[in-house]
């Protein structure tokens, strides 16, 4: 698959539409893969945290969730076509499961968010939710028995499709070390997502998202999120004065 090097996180160049598709052979297949989505305030976190650039890497498909990449594609006309976000993968992604009858598990979000993402998509008919657990587990005491107990859990419910939402660099250093326990198809480190589905999170209105603003609509709303959203800015400025920042593979 052809790909484009932005600050050294190799991001896949396809559209929507063909990634849509790579997705529903994986699960045809029965094949196993990671899907990654960073924005930029992942790429910027990749260029410190070399572990975390290392294992974006390695995602069988890395998709452009955030406008700003596409911006600096178009700076030095390296093709990536258009946004292909996490949350509207993962959309697709239940939308084609309650169709074929593929098993979805839910693995983020704060006790309780998870199950109410299962229950609200539940009323409207989504049955194959088979699965849920919050992404508070971390600290917990017995942390690796807990742990193991969601992988089982995870295992046990045939699942095919993972929703891993922790949260960047934690739900790609988890897929990253659990990844050969794992059984399912589709693992997908897909952020906030559980947490809209819950209702928890609005996403940002449609002209919002047309136009690439959704990082201003969600500023808008919690103007604590200043210290995240000025990595965009020092994103534009690496790229542009950066030589060979970005560059087709």
């Amino acid at each position: 698959m052809d790909k484009t090097s932005i600050l050294g996180v190799k991001v896949n160049n396809q559209n929507f539409k063909e990634v849509e598709e790579i997705l529903y052979n994986i699960l045809e297949n029965k094949e196993k893969k990671i899907i990654f989505t960073p924005n930029t305030e992942i790429i910027m976190m990749c260029q410190k945290d070399l572990e975390l650039r290392s294992i974006i890497n390695s995602g069988a498909l890395v998709t452009p969730d955030g406008i700003g990449l596409i911006y600096a594609s178009k700076i030095y006309k390296a093709g990536l076509e258009e946004r292909v976000t996490g949350f509207d993968l993962s959309m697709k992604l239940l939308e084609h499961s309650k169709n074929k009858g593929y098993n979805v598990f839910f693995l983020g979000g704060k006790p309780g968010v998870a199950e109410k993402a299962k229950k609200n998509l539940e009323k409207k008919g989504y049955q194959n939710i088979v699965g849920f657990h919050h992404g508070y587990f971390f600290n917990d005491d017995g942390y690796e028995n807990i742990e193991n107990d969601i992988i089982k859990n995870i295992n046990e419910k045939n699942t095919n499709i993972l929703f891993v939402g922790l949260g960047s660099p934690k739900q790609e250093k988890w897929i990253d070390k659990n990844i050969h326990k794992l059984n399912s198809n589709i693992i997908i480190g897909n952020g906030g997502t559980i947490d809209v589905l819950a209702g928890e999170v609005n996403r940002a209105p449609s002209i919002y998202q047309k136009l690439g603003l959704e990082w201003l609509y969600r500023l808008i709303k919690d103007p604590k999120r200043i210290k995240r959203q000025i990595s965009i800015p020092k994103f534009l400025i690496k790229v542009i004065f950066s030589k060979n920042s970005v560059k087709n593979l």
